[in-house]
């Protein structure tokens, strides 16, 4: 079955760590982002139709962490080009806010636009 994404994804050329939110243990990176889902790059593979709540855990500009949490449901595994590495689908069930304020910060750190000029 194929299913063709209706919603562009966006690459990071740095990752993020995402984190079991129960546990805090790292279960991977942080691949890409749209607004209804993400991609998991890990060392194991993930179980597919398993709900895992994640954090991603992002530096603040004082030094503190600001966690966003996420419920999310695996789609899809396949092992990733790079030894030993796995690729992992994920939908996200209501993303809260601070998703929303992720992608759009990650579009506009990772994007090549012209500097505006000051007024």
């Amino acid at each position: 079955m194929v299913i063709e994404r209706l919603i562009e994804r966006h690459q990071l050329a740095f990752f993020l760590n995402v984190f079991n939110r129960f546990t805090d243990k790292p279960l991977g990176y942080l691949g890409n982002v749209s607004d209804g889902g993400l991609m998991l790059i890990s060392q194991l593979p993930m179980l597919v139709d398993a709900n895992f709540e994640l954090r991603i855990k992002l530096p603040g500009t004082d030094g503190s962490l600001q966690l966003v949490d996420l419920t999310a449901r695996c789609l899809w595994c396949r092992e990733d080009v790079t030894p030993n590495c796995y690729d992992s689908g994920f939908i996200l069930y209501q993303p809260p806010a601070e998703y929303a304020v992720l992608i759009s910060t990650l579009q506009r750190y990772f994007s090549f636009q012209p500097l505006q000029a000051s007024a």
